[in-house]
C-alpha cells in the first residue's frame, strides 16, 4: 500500500511540474503576480479563456470593463488566430502576443459588431495568446508592435 501512496504521490508531482512547465508562468511569478499581464509598465488583471467554450464567449455581452482588467485567451498552439466583435458591447484593443512573448499584431478601438454579420480581424501573424483590454489603451500606454509582454498566469 505504501508503494502505490509513493507512486501517486510521484505522479501527482509530475503533473504539477508539467503545469508549470507548459503554462505561462514566468520563473519570477509571485502570487501577487498571477493572471496579469504587463505592458509598458501597465499591469492588467486578466480573466483567462482556455478552453474552446471559454474563447468562444470572450468578452460578449459584457457592458463594462475596468481600465486594469482584460481577458487573456491562451491557445494551445501558436497560430493564426482570428477574432471578431460579435455581441461585444464595448469597443476593445485586441493584442496578438507571439509564444516569445512579443506584441506581434494591434487592432486597435475596434467597434462593436451591430449587424448579424461581423467581419473577422485577421491578425496575419502567429500568436500564442491574445490580450482584449479596453479601446485605446494602447495608444494611451504607446505599445507597438515587437514590444514585449509580461503573462504572469496559472491555468
Amino acid at each position: 500500500m505504501k508503494n502505490h501512496h509513493k507512486i501517486l504521490i510521484g505522479i501527482l508531482a509530475l503533473i504539477t511540474l508539467a503545469v508549470l512547465i507548459i503554462g505561462c508562468i514566468n520563473q519570477d511569478t509571485e502570487v501577487s503576480k498571477q493572471n496579469q499581464v504587463c505592458l509598458k509598465d501597465n499591469c492588467f488583471y486578466v480573466e483567462l479563456a482556455t478552453t474552446p467554450d471559454e474563447r468562444a464567449l470572450g468578452l460578449m455581452f459584457r457592458e463594462h470593463l475596468d481600465p486594469d482588467k482584460g481577458m487573456l485567451f491562451i491557445f494551445e498552439e501558436e497560430g493564426v488566430h482570428p477574432f471578431w466583435m460579435k455581441n461585444t458591447l464595448i469597443p476593445l484593443d485586441i493584442i496578438w502576443i507571439s509564444e516569445d512573448k512579443e506584441v506581434v499584431f494591434i487592432s486597435k478601438n475596434t467597434q462593436p459588431c451591430k449587424t448579424d454579420i461581423c467581419p473577422s480581424i485577421n491578425p496575419g501573424k502567429k500568436a500564442k495568446y491574445v490580450l482584449e483590454v479596453n479601446g485605446g489603451i494602447s495608444d494611451k500606454i504607446g505599445l507597438g508592435v515587437g514590444d514585449e509582454a509580461l503573462i504572469f498566469c496559472n491555468y
